[in-house]
């Protein structure tokens, strides 16, 4: 009997699984209040519903278990609301930025994608070399008892039973820098403090080296999936010359690691433009990547006549399609799905977190439609 991990593996790495997993896309807070408006009963898992609509068993929608977050600064900064005012708060953030909410949230939705929610940053916590020594630095202790405890190891057992694809995530370079000095701050430091951003980069790749191996000693990981966040709609944020300086170096030394303890599946998740980070991300090893934006130029059929079998991906399909339903919903599926299925490497989806604007039915509607291609209808 085929495992939710087997055919997951098998679907991402070019073979031949009994039937592709189901990950038509994930909803936010506002989009389930809408479905719940349009017939998700209330207390359901969207998921738990589409199995019964559809008739399909759960385990379609069965890919992967991720393991608890161990990545993060220890301790975090202390999370505070420093003003309220003409409709905002003005909060302290885990992380150690200045950061700018409506209230008609609370500080929470600062801490992970609960929503669709813009914020504003009004300061970060490096804002020179002497707060990266004395204000960061010394939260990421790889050997911090505290990343690892009973209950993390707990966790990873029941991963390791679950029959799901085992799958450690954490930020990429990029990312986590971005984190520490913003972003506006830290494409000029590549400018006009390289070294300083080289050490940075340095440190997080070592960090992670560490806590990594830590759980690759102990753990059979099948994905490490890599957050870095580094295009806009068109272009990356960055030139390629830069990434690969200052990116390229932790994601190769991390590729190495990994391939030592033999993990299959190496996924970089990254928002906007990304035709020109692509080869990039295969020179350094990765097999796959998401969520391939249609609004922000990417064409998946295109990447993969380009790229071949190179690159894996998630994702790509236009969820302004998936918004509009009907005849565009399908000529999207069908623009997407057949030409990638014909060679695999390919699991469907909407090319980011599902927006309130894409209606319970067309969810309904566009998981059937998967369904039917995936072979669990």
């Amino acid at each position: 009997m085929t495992t939710p991990r087997e055919r997951l593996l098998e679907t991402l790495l070019f073979g031949r699984p009994d039937r592709v997993p189901l990950a038509p896309g994930g909803p936010r807070e506002s989009t389930l209040a809408a479905w719940h408006q349009q017939g998700l009963p209330e207390g359901q898992d969207y998921r738990d519903a589409l199995s019964e609509i559809l008739g399909v068993p759960r385990e379609a929608f069965e890919t992967s278990v991720s393991l608890p977050q161990c990545f993060r600064m220890i301790p975090t900064f202390e999370e505070k609301i420093l003003e309220h005012r003409d409709g905002h708060y003005i909060v302290q953030d885990w992380m150690g930025a200045i950061t700018e909410i409506s209230d008609q949230y609370d500080y929470t939705y600062i801490r992970a994608a609960k929503d669709f929610v813009t914020r504003k940053w009004h300061r970060f916590p490096v804002e020179s070399r002497e707060d990266w020594e004395r204000r960061m630095k010394w939260r990421y202790d790889p050997h911090d008892a505290r990343r690892f405890s009973p209950g993390f190891w707990e966790a990873c057992r029941r991963a390791a039973a679950s029959g799901k694809a085992v799958q450690v995530s954490f930020s990429g370079p990029f990312w986590q820098m971005r984190e520490w000095v913003g972003m506006e701050q830290l494409c000029i430091l590549m400018a006009t403090e390289p070294d300083f951003v080289e050490e940075m980069a340095c440190f997080w790749r070592d960090f992670v080296l560490q806590v990594l191996e830590r759980i690759l000693r102990e753990v059979r990981v099948d994905v490490v999936w890599v957050s870095e966040d580094m295009a806009y709609k068109a272009h990356s944020m960055i030139s390629p010359a830069m990434a690969r300086r200052f990116l390229q170096p932790a994601y190769l030394a991390w590729r190495e690691l990994l391939s030592s303890y033999k993990v299959p599946i190496y996924d970089m998740d990254s928002d906007g433009y990304v035709g020109e980070l692509i080869p990039i991300w295969i020179e350094s090893g990765f097999n796959c990547c998401d969520p391939i934006e249609v609004a922000a130029g990417n064409d998946i059929v295109a990447y993969r006549r380009q790229f071949g079998r190179r690159m894996a991906y998630r994702g790509g399909i236009d969820k302004r399609a998936l918004a509009a339903g009907g005849q565009a919903m399908r000529d999207e599926v069908l623009r997407v799905v057949p030409p990638l299925f014909e060679e695999g490497g390919y699991l469907p989806g909407c090319d980011h977190g599902v927006p309130p604007d894409i209606s319970w039915p067309n969810f309904i509607e566009f998981t059937r439609m998967l369904a039917e291609w995936s072979g669990w209808l």
